[in-house]
Order: structure tokens, then C-alpha cells, then sequence
């Protein structure tokens, strides 16, 4: 159980660093043309919105798993859940900064790249889902009989 749980937290925290570095940079970044911080744009606060949504969700899963309240085989799920979340909180960072958040002279751009690891770390997102959908189905079946 432990295993996919604490691999979990590695890579919600590189989301969280990616998160916080969009935030400087939103924050610092003013465009001639604007006047103002890009920070400022309710855009840029939806996006942050967002991020801090899935965020929270991966918090509340990782506190649920060290509480010891997931039964047994979730763990996995829960890797599963968190990973493509960290993923998809990086990936909002990266499309609202554009080319700055790819430029080798900011770290966002290794934050996607450590974060993207977390697909390949076992188990995998097929395997997870598979034995999860099986695992449904043969409780569910055990229940019908």
C-alpha cells in the first residue's frame, strides 16, 4: 500500500513546484501592452483555480491514505488518481505561460518532464485501471450469486 502512496506524493509535489513557479511568474510577468501583472487577468486566476483544484483533490486523497482509510488494492488507484492529476495541473501551468514555461531558463518546464514520470512508474495507468474494472465486476458478480 505504501509504495504507490508515497510515489503519489512525489509527483504532487512537483506539481505543487511547477504550481508555485507559475505564480511568481504570473505575478512578475507584466506585458507592455497590458500594464498590469499577468496575474491580474481572471483568466490567469481561473487557471490557478483550477490547479489548486486538482491539487486539493490529490491532498485529500493522500491525507485519506495516511489516515489508513483506503482498502486493501486502492493504493494503486489512488497513484493512479494523483499521478494523472500532478500531470494535468503541470500541463495548465505550461499551455497559460506558453514559451516561457518551456524555456530551459525556467524550472517549469523539468517540472512537466519529472511529473510525466509518474506514468511510467509501476504499476501503470493501464494495469491500474484494468484491475480495478475487474475487480468491480467480480464483486459485483459475487453479489448477484
Amino acid at each position: 500500500m505504501w509504495s504507490p502512496v508515497l510515489i503519489s506524493a512525489i509527483y504532487d509535489s512537483v506539481a505543487r513546484a511547477a504550481r508555485d513557479w507559475f505564480i511568481g511568474w504570473a505575478l512578475d510577468r507584466k506585458p507592455a501592452n497590458l500594464g498590469a501583472p499577468l496575474s491580474s487577468l481572471p483568466r490567469f486566476q481561473e487557471i490557478v483555480g483550477a490547479i489548486d483544484g486538482l491539487l486539493l483533490q490529490n491532498r485529500l486523497l493522500l491525507e485519506t491514505a495516511a489516515a489508513g482509510r483506503l482498502k486493501p488494492g486502492e493504493g494503486s488507484l489512488l497513484k493512479q488518481l494523483v499521478t494523472e492529476n500532478a500531470i494535468a495541473a503541470v500541463e495548465k501551468a505550461i499551455a497559460a505561460s506558453g514559451n516561457p514555461g518551456l524555456s530551459r531558463h525556467n524550472p517549469l518546464q523539468r517540472h512537466y518532464r519529472d511529473v510525466l514520470c509518474g506514468r511510467i512508474h509501476t504499476p501503470q495507468g493501464d494495469v491500474i485501471l484494468t484491475n480495478a474494472g475487474r475487480s468491480a465486476f467480480a464483486a459485483a458478480s459475487a453479489a448477484r450469486s
